[in-house]
């Protein structure tokens, strides 16, 4: 099975690929501070802390990674610090994968209104993504992608329907 290409398409504007991992890492801890709130028993601020998480992944899926404010943290604080990336990446698949982060988390926001149990559940579950794409470069939304590219479900670099 060959490697998938996240190199941007021609024409377009590549992203560093460090910059969503670094977000990640942000959105992480975000939910693990939800985690913790939700089994200690603070549902109503494990609820708001999600409903925040919730529209961080909004303007991540609505503007794209690249207008996201943990992409502009990135790129003032880590970005100058670091050597060139070796390679830039494709902004769509992190761009979907925000929307899937969004769906997790927008289903807990709603359902977690008369099941406080479910902002647990959609906390973890977007947690793993984030600390996987974080800790290890591995996006589960990334590939949610491109798996729907390959089906051809979704044309590549945009995020619409074929």
């Amino acid at each position: 099975m060959s490697q998938p290409d996240l190199r941007p398409l021609p024409g377009t504007q590549g992203i560093d690929p460090r910059g969503p991992r670094f977000s990640a890492g942000i959105t992480a801890v975000l939910l693990a501070v939800d985690l913790v709130l939700g089994l200690v028993g603070a549902t109503l601020a494990a609820w708001i802390l999600l409903v925040v998480i919730a529209v961080l992944f909004l303007w991540g899926a609505v503007a794209g990674v690249q207008r996201h404010p943990y992409g502009a943290l990135y790129r003032a604080l880590a970005r100058p610090r670091l050597a060139a990336p070796a390679e830039l990446e494709d902004p769509a698949p992190p761009t979907f994968a925000q929307l899937v982060g969004l769906i997790i988390t927008g289903i807990g926001v709603i359902l977690g209104i008369w099941f406080p149990v479910i902002v647990v559940i959609a906390a973890a579950l977007a947690f793993v993504a984030a600390f996987l794409n974080s800790v290890f470069g591995y996006c589960l939304g990334c590939q949610i992608y491109l798996l729907l590219v390959r089906a051809g479900l979704i044309r590549r670099g945009t995020g619409s329907a074929a």
